[in-house]
């Protein structure tokens, strides 16, 4: 009887442990994240939302013990890159590092962009904001905006402007800043904001209106120059360009923002994980310092939040685009 007693111990102190195993290997299974995570860009590298997703990867990665991988899909105005990630399996290990010029942008202009930015998208963490920059190559015969303007009326159709795709928050300034100061420039799409910054320099095109990131350092090396900030005050890294307003072009501001979505249906303790990961890291001292420098502002939201200024800001650059009557080329 004691020997079946003990034998009977063991086996149900076996049992015990077996399925203690498989609550530990379930447990560990649920744990995010165990493998690496990908950010889609979609641009081209160089610019805010190449910059955007890299200020976030090596201390992402630290932080989970993970490699962050960036990927940049450019291409169709950034609905390349958005479709990827709005098709992805919804387990956070594939996220998008969307622009505000097309998360919100695209679905106004284009009937079939292959994604729609409420339904295919769970909202995880903003991430940085920056006016735009109007930059031109520093062999046009100008040296201020009011000059640019008054040689744009005077030569109609010989200026061209550049951006990151039909449809971009680039394409959006340039027509708009047309429209204010009644003049005809040619618009040139690139794919990305990178290549566009190199042709200019090249002086393939005369004007790019972009946020800071992608220009700043070639504006303070005398590569191109900065004849205006579409924000109300100047930027720290660029202190000696003026705002639109100082500089004769009063109403003229515009930003752009840049915020991390993953797939629609993504878990939301994986997507709280995300969040509260990406918001620590926004508030250390170095992101900070480093988007200052690039012309741009850390912003924080919970994925609610996010969630309601996706909805909002889709409403009104709706307004801006239809008032604005930008249709694509």
């Amino acid at each position: 009887m004691q020997r079946r007693h003990v034998l009977g111990r063991i086996a149900s102190l076996t049992s015990l442990s077996a399925l203690s195993g498989l609550g530990t290997e379930a447990w560990a299974q649920s744990r995010f994240p165990q493998r690496p995570i990908t950010l889609v860009v979609p641009t081209a590298p160089g610019g805010t939302t190449d910059f955007t997703a890299r200020l976030i990867t090596e201390p992402l990665s630290r932080a989970f013990g993970q490699p962050v991988i960036v990927d940049n899909k450019p291409g169709a105005s950034g609905n390349i890159g958005n479709q990827i990630v709005a098709r992805a399996r919804p387990d956070g290990y594939t996220l998008l590092v969307s622009y505000s010029g097309y998360h919100v942008g695209n679905p106004h202009l284009f009937k079939q962009a292959g994604w729609d930015p409420i339904k295919d998208f769970t909202p995880v963490a903003m991430m940085t904001r920056a006016p735009q920059v109007i930059a031109i190559n520093p062999k046009l015969p100008v040296n201020n905006l009011k000059e640019l303007i008054a040689y744009a009326k005077a030569n109609p159709g010989k200026l061209n402007f550049a951006s990151s795709g039909n449809g971009s928050i680039q394409h959006i300034a340039g027509e708009l800043f047309k429209q204010l100061t009644g003049t005809f420039i040619t618009h040139i799409p690139y794919r990305g904001s990178g290549p566009a910054v190199q042709d200019l320099m090249a002086g393939q095109v005369d004007l790019f209106i972009t946020t800071p990131a992608g220009v700043v350092s070639q504006i303070q090396g005398g590569r191109l120059k900065g004849v205006g900030v579409t924000s109300k005050k100047r930027l720290s890294s660029l202190p000696e360009v003026p705002t639109t307003t100082e500089a004769g072009l009063p109403g003229y501001e515009l930003d752009s923002w840049f915020a991390l979505y993953a797939p629609a249906g993504t878990p939301a303790e994986v997507v709280q994980t995300l969040n509260s990961e990406v918001n620590r890291i926004l508030a250390s001292g170095d992101a900070r310092k480093k988007a200052e420098e690039s012309g741009t502002d850390v912003e924080q939201m919970s994925p609610k939040q996010l969630a309601d200024f996706t909805r909002s800001e889709l409403e009104r650059w709706g307004r801006i685009i239809q008032t604005a009557h930008i249709t694509l080329e």
